[in-house]
């Protein structure tokens, strides 16, 4: 199967899954097909060889990610629920990416506290409550010329307040905030 129609799949069970399902931990959440879009650009146009996602769900957004790396590029995506990370495993098999993606099951605090990795390009799409409880670790783990990009910035820009002003803020960080799917707040470190 192409990527493409795999990811056109993946784009309509999500929206099917998401419109019966009320609990929000069988969700799947997926970024929007602009966002995937917008995330395949940014890891190009970066030249990111070293990618981190926080929240891996059923894979969609890793698929973006991991097909637009070099050959030599890896995803790090770090996902708490079993489920889902079986999906993304079958997924990313299905995709053939597998070789470029590996899959921590892990809090993703204690996943960024733990590791000694630096990433080039990370990929904010978890648990909104947590981010500033690891910020600070987590942009020690970011290459100086890398890119943080955070999902949902519009959409649920109450709940990043905090968050995006700390942010914005930083003497060696440059933001924006886009109009991109639910709001893409991308973070560049110097």
């Amino acid at each position: 199967m192409s990527l493409a129609l795999l990811l056109a799949e993946l784009e309509a069970l999500g929206e099917q899954n998401d419109a019966i399902q009320s609990d929000r931990a069988k969700k799947l959440l997926n970024i929007t097909r602009d966002t995937g879009e917008f995330l395949s650009v940014m890891v190009k146009a970066t030249r990111a060889e070293n990618v981190l996602e926080i929240g891996t769900s059923n894979g969609y957004s890793t698929l973006w990610l991991a097909s637009s790396l070099p050959a030599a590029g890896k995803v790090v995506t770090v996902e708490k629920q079993t489920d889902k990370i079986t999906m993304a495993t079958e997924n990313f098999v299905r995709a053939g990416l597998q070789d470029r993606i590996e899959q921590v099951q892990a809090d993703a605090g204690e996943f960024i506290q733990s590791t000694d990795l630096s990433f080039d390009f990370i990929f904010l799409d978890a648990d909104r409550s947590a981010y500033m409880d690891y910020i600070d670790l987590l942009l020690s783990k970011l290459s100086a010329g890398g890119v943080l990009v955070c999902d949902n910035a519009i959409s649920h820009r109450h709940e990043l307040e905090a968050f995006t002003d700390y942010l914005s803020r930083q003497e060696e960080l440059t933001t924006c905030l886009l109009p991109v799917g639910k709001g893409e707040f991308v973070v560049y470190k110097a």
